[in-house]
């Protein structure tokens, strides 16, 4: 940091007095002093102060460049702050960050949490179903809301996902003289005249949370019966062994539960399906499951629509399997690019197992059978035996 022209200083919320000398020493060189109202008031930053624009950006202070400017924000700025926001626009030396402790610490130190038992989330301008990945049994969590409205909300989203029970810890204002926090249930969430900032902190019940196995429940999808069922599903993501960070293309994609439980286990996910109501049902799923970050969808025939998207590191190929797409995949994917293939017609088996023989891999029949009534007893009733394709490039 050789003359870095940005200092990014993190605030509780308090005066400036106690500010670290450091951090004051930089407001009052600043030339231009970025933040919110609140900040912006708190340093008494007068005709220097620039509020940020709604909808948020970080243009104004990279528009600056070459004066000697100031962010004010809040906490830690790299924690669900302005920070990351600006700091993949700038080289390294061109800034500093003086941080605070952020509200998460402060939230969880005034409750006597261990910050490495919970999970900390920024929902400013993010859906409430971006927790349903995470809620769990007696789990912990910390939100950072948008306003004085988003705790009730939160309780009744809470509620809808069967976690009534779940105790509320209002925060408001943490780390200055005004801090204030209120206890309710999502349930019962009665809590007014709530003054921002705002941070909830949720102490789940015991009977909460998605299963992290492969395999969900069918019924936890929309679908119109095109669906990778549950056992075969779960066969057909251990195959596909999902890993943080990953991408996926599901190639007919159906319902698009293969990519959704991708991205629940940390990847990134497109789907391809070429029937517009499966494309609807796959939108849902992405705004249900909350993975609107993680997950997209495009509708049209898989030819025509796969090249021009992030490299995946992984292709399942669920429907529509023809000798012309493989081709067309094996053209424009790296090495190294793993391959999945399901088929249930005889000429995909057919298909799958000619190309086993030409570019190795594995074959795996699956055949399941479930009870079913009988009369008055019970037999087995057999599915379709799923033929699968397992490669590496």
């Amino acid at each position: 940091m050789d003359n870095p022209w940005l200092t990014i200083i993190g605030m509780s919320d308090d005066t400036a007095g106690t500010l670290p000398p450091a951090s004051r020493d930089a407001i009052a060189q600043a030339e231009v002093i970025f933040g919110g109202p609140r900040h912006l008031e708190l340093v008494e930053a007068g005709a220097k102060g620039q509020p940020w624009p709604v909808p948020f950006s970080v243009a104004p202070v990279l528009a600056a460049k070459g004066k000697c400017c100031v962010v004010l924000a809040s906490g830690d700025p790299f924690w669900f702050g302005a920070g990351g926001s600006l700091s993949e626009h700038l080289s390294r030396g061109e800034w500093q960050v003086l941080p605070a402790p952020s509200t998460f610490q402060l939230v969880a130190g005034y409750l006597g949490w261990r910050m490495e038992t919970l999970t900390c989330h920024g929902l400013h301008a993010a859906p409430f179903e971006r927790l349903r990945r995470v809620l769990s049994p007696q789990g912990r969590m910390i939100c950072l809301l948008r306003d004085a409205d988003a705790p009730a909300a939160l309780a009744k989203w809470l509620t809808e996902q069967g976690a009534g029970a779940a105790a509320l810890h209002v925060c408001e204002r943490m780390g200055g003289p005004h801090q204030r926090v209120r206890e309710t249930t999502a349930a019962e969430f009665n809590i007014t005249a709530i003054a921002a900032p705002v941070a909830v902190a949720v102490a789940l019940p015991f009977d909460v949370g998605l299963s992290r196995a492969s395999g969900l429940p069918d019924d936890s999808f929309a679908h119109d019966g095109q669906i990778t069922k549950r056992p075969v599903r779960a066969l057909t993501l251990s195959a596909l062994g999902p890993r943080p960070t990953e991408t996926l293309w599901d190639i007919g994609a159906g319902s698009g539960s293969i990519s959704v439980e991708w991205c629940l286990a940390g990847g990134q996910a497109t789907a391809f399906e070429i029937k517009p109501e499966r494309a609807d049902n796959i939108a849902s799923n992405i705004r249900d499951f909350g993975l609107d970050h993680l997950m997209r969808v495009v509708t049209g025939a898989s030819l025509d629509t796969i090249q021009n998207h992030p490299t995946p590191d992984a292709v399942f190929v669920g429907g529509g399997g023809t000798a012309e797409l493989f081709e067309r995949l094996f053209t424009i994917l790296p090495k190294g690019t793993r391959i999945v293939a399901n088929g249930v017609t005889l000429e995909t088996e057919t298909l799958l197992a000619n190309l086993q023989a030409e570019k190795g891999g594995t074959l795996l029949r699956i055949e399941l059978a479930q009870a079913q009534p009988l009369g008055r007893m019970r037999g087995w009733q057999s599915a379709r035996p799923v033929v699968q394709w397992s490669v590496t490039l």
